[in-house]
């Protein structure tokens, strides 16, 4: 059985359409300030190990918790270089990566979790407005789309279940002009769009306002108990801190036996030449909500504010070996693919050319939405697992390391979701093998009318599925 995007897209335009790209991410082509590596030793109340959103949130709520905390927060690399520069900037209230996956796991508390995702995001944008951050954020709510006829009965069951407003087809289509799309689910205050590099960059502007010394090019390489305290290696310098938190999302964990909980996902993402006010015209799209389509393998897409189209997902990629490595991220097929999805979505834009073309490593663990832990009799804490869907998601994990490791119970540290870890990932080449023969199988429902086959009723039953 085929599907939407089966349909076949002359060669010539797809590659006249990627011919000009700028093998970059587009996000990060704005100024952003440097801030020197660390060198030498020094000694602090909080460090950081990483400079992405959980990091930055971290420092900023630490020093607002306790304004004379000396707090120093460290990145490998620059601000905000790695996810939180690269991904679509989708700012959503779940917590869970979606209803389904939630309720399906913590069914007691999702009620609960529900309501701490919207008190989160709403936090988010207080925050953004009382620090003055320059993000182009814009509260438009989630268009889901469905693009086949089984998929216009979920959006019907979600709306029943009052997560969001069934439009028919012509509705739909309404707001956003693709002949792919057979009905839609609007959710008008569940999901911002925003500029991820700038919410990086202001983010750490806001740190260092607060008091928070932040530092580029120093990578931490160990984690060590020293006295009442801890002592932090890195590659230039020695900090003795006497608490951490480890935000380093995809990378390697100091915590060595939190490493067999994630695994790198890659996303491939393109980005349109700014529409013309014509090219606009013809899809539409007035209302500039985010938009996702219901597969397995699915696509998201926005406008930005200067109303390109930023278009990724479908293809994620697991390598081998489970290794975040630069060599993987320029991958001609999956570009091509992306190009051919967005002519068969958007087929009145045949004129348009895109400008950048980039991927990113998501973190992805078993239970697909952030797991929390702690180390050194609870010195450290750390979080990761985001699944891709953590912009929002990280300003509450960062909230959680904080009561972590004030070791006072909060209604957030009494969450099922945060005392309980997800099951591990086997070694290779196990993994590898359970990882693609999944990804497989989720390709195979898309074709099969949404039919799960044994491997993902397995999985479902083990608390190992994904419905995206």
């Amino acid at each position: 059985m085929k599907t939407v995007f089966d349909a076949h897209v002359d060669p010539a335009l797809v590659e006249r359409s990627l011919a000009a790209s700028a093998f970059a991410p587009m996000w990060l082509d704005i100024r952003r300030p440097e801030h020197a590596a660390l060198t030498g030793a020094v000694s602090c109340d909080l460090l950081v190990i990483g400079g992405g959103y959980t990091g930055l949130w971290a420092a900023l709520h630490a020093a607002e918790r306790n304004p004379g905390r000396k707090i120093v927060l460290i990145e490998a690399n620059r601000i905000g270089w790695a996810a939180s520069g690269r991904n679509g900037g989708f700012v959503d209230a779940s917590l869970t990566h979606g209803a389904e996956n939630g309720k399906s796991r913590w069914a007691d508390e999702f009620d609960t979790l529900q309501a701490m995702g919207m008190e989160n995001l709403d936090g988010m944008a207080a925050d953004i407005e009382r620090l003055e951050l320059d993000v182009e954020w814009q509260r438009t709510g989630m268009l889901s789309v469905a693009t086949e006829p089984h998929q216009v009965d979920w959006l019907a069951e979600s709306a029943a279940a009052g997560e969001g407003r069934f439009l028919d087809q012509e509705q739909v289509r309404a707001e956003v002009a693709s002949p792919t799309y057979r009905a839609g689910l609007f959710e008008p205050d569940t999901c911002a769009i925003v500029h991820p590099a700038k919410l990086a960059v202001e983010l750490a502007r806001a740190c260092r306002e607060a008091g928070v010394q932040i530092h580029e090019h120093t990578r931490a390489v160990s984690v060590q108990a020293s006295g009442s305290g801890l002592r932090v290696g890195a590659e230039t310098a020695v900090v003795n801190a006497n608490q951490v938190v480890l935000a380093t999302n995809v990378y390697p964990s100091l915590v060595r036996r939190n490493r067999w909980y994630t695994v790198p996902v890659y996303d491939y993402v393109l980005s349109t030449e700014p529409l013309t006010a014509d090219q606009l015209d013809r899809i539409g799209w007035r209302n500039r909500q985010g938009v996702g389509d219901c597969a397995n393998q699915f696509h998201y897409y926005r406008l930005t504010a200067d109303n390109r189209v930023v278009w990724g997902g479908y293809d994620a990629v697991y390598y081998f070996g489970r290794r975040v490595d630069a060599v993987y991220e320029d991958r001609q097929q999956t570009y091509r693919k992306l190009a051919e999805h967005f002519f068969i979505t958007f087929p009145q834009l045949d004129d348009i050319r895109f400008s950048h073309r980039w991927a990113g490593a998501i973190d992805t663990n078993t239970r697909f939405c952030a797991h929390w832990g702690t180390a050194h009799r609870g010195r450290v804490a750390y979080v990761n697992g985001f699944t891709g869907l953590g912009v929002g998601a990280t300003r509450f994990a960062a909230d959680v390391c904080l009561d972590l490791l004030d070791g006072a119970a909060t209604p957030r540290t009494e969450l099922e979701m945060v005392r309980k870890r997800p099951l591990p990932f086997p070694p290779e080449p196990v993994a590898s093998v359970g990882i693609q023969a999944t990804r497989w199988s989720l390709d195979r429902a898309d074709h099969s009318a949404g039919k799960r086959n044994v491997l993902l009723k397995t999985l479902d039953t083990l608390g190992l599925g994904f419905d995206s």
